[in-house]
């Protein structure tokens, strides 16, 4: 078991007379003690703004930022970290590649293929590009238990420019059949853009070995902080997209009727940029990389299987997706009969232990399952078996504060 709670003050908390159980990390995780000095420290000694200035201040900034997109690179194993653009999160890296890349290229006739389960932020993007090309947004169903059937994967076909899928489902914590999806994506000619915010923390990135496209993920969810997320593009197609967005610092020369915009990946990155984010970045990866993702894939997957077989003795509980643990990633979701997941979710938060609920950001996901909301439970390196018995224990008291038989 990986023993790393002392590093994370929070988890100290006690709330309503019960020590803090934090089962909502596919919403965010909390931080360590190395990010948060490494934080504070910036701020204290090295606050400047990057690319800007020639003190010492500024270079000092600069050389920290330049030393993130190095260290993120490594993590994903990019070619190069020119290849690394910083945004404010997985949203705007997809709604960039969406509005960048997808805007100027689809045009009437040609298809963009997305799975019912994916994420508003890797959903509603494409709605907008096919609404202003003319392009058809075409959907991959699921079975019973989650999985893409041959029948919908054949939607990728030669009409496809597009193929935009989570590694990682953040309601079903599925593992996606990644190089599957990718071959068969390239064999027509279709980009890759591979959303990775549910990935990351939890497994090994490799965008080389996978050939995806683009890359996008957030640094809030694997210890860093809220505010820094990474787009990775292969250098080809980030040459040939237009900026996203437009201002300072991206620019080569303004004159009064015209501009020209600095290189990759500078040209993506409008404004002063966020620093303090980078450096929490890069102390998370460091963090991460010497605990080791085998550790982590297996420590999750013991809390996970656990948790999941208690689950299964209930029977007023019921879990969307696959039941084996073998292909989720540390997230479960579920309903329980006769209460609202609001409800549940309140209840569980009682006797000291955090849960998402509602439709977690995928609605027609839940649409197709018939089921509007529920609730997820979420693991991490810092999460126990302990605290998972705890969960199991608790959970037939939420039917009973409702007036249900347990």
């Amino acid at each position: 078991m990986i023993n790393v709670r002392k590093d994370f003050p929070i988890l100290t908390r006690v709330h309503n007379g019960h020590p803090l159980v934090y089962f909502d990390n596919a919403a965010t995780t909390q931080k360590p003690y190395q990010v948060i000095h490494a934080l504070v420290d910036f701020l204290e000694h090295h606050n400047g703004n990057p690319h800007r200035g020639a003190h010492v201040l500024s270079v000092e900034a600069t050389e920290l930022y330049d030393a993130a997109k190095k260290a993120v690179a490594r993590f994903i194993n990019a070619k190069s970290p020119d290849e690394i653009i910083f945004v404010r999160n997985t949203t705007e890296a997809l709604n960039l590649v969406a509005r960048s890349y997808g805007e100027a290229n689809l045009h009437a006739g040609d298809k963009i293929v997305i799975p019912i389960s994916e994420h508003h932020s890797d959903l509603v993007p494409w709605q907008r590009v096919a609404a202003k090309t003319g392009a058809r947004l075409v959907y991959m169903y699921l079975d019973d238990e989650g999985h893409f059937t041959e029948e919908d994967l054949a939607k990728i076909d030669g009409q496809t420019k597009i193929v935009a899928f989570a590694a990682v489902s953040n309601v079903l914590g599925m593992k996606r059949p990644i190089e599957k999806v990718i071959r068969k994506a390239h064999s027509v000619g279709a980009v890759v853009v591979l959303d990775g915010a549910q990935s990351a923390p939890h497994m090994k990135s490799d965008v080389q070995a996978w050939d995806c496209d683009f890359y996008a993920f957030s640094g809030h969810k694997m210890l860093a902080s809220a505010g820094t997320g990474v787009l990775y593009g292969k250098m080809e197609l980030l040459k040939a997209m237009e900026p996203f967005l437009s201002g300072g610092d991206m620019i080569e020369y303004v004159e009064e009727q015209s501009t020209t915009f600095a290189e990759v990946p500078f040209k993506f990155e409008a404004g002063t940029e966020n620093v303090e984010g980078a450096v929490a970045l890069h102390a998370a990866i460091d963090y991460l990389e010497g605990i080791g993702f085998d550790a982590i894939e297996e420590h999750e997957y013991e809390l996970t299987k656990h948790c999941l077989e208690g689950m299964l003795k209930l029977p007023y509980v019921h879990i969307l997706g696959s039941t084996d643990p073998e292909e989720k990633v540390g997230v479960i979701s579920f309903t329980i009969d006769g209460v609202h997941p609001h409800d549940a979710a309140t209840i569980l938060d009682s006797y000291g232990i955090a849960v998402r609920s509602g439709h977690h950001c995928a609605q027609p996901l839940g649409h197709h399952l018939h089921v509007e909301a529920s609730n997820r439970a979420s693991f991490y390196i810092y999460n126990t078996l302990e605290e998972v018995d705890y969960f199991l224990q608790t959970l037939p008291l939420v039917r009973k504060q409702m007036g249900l038989d347990a």
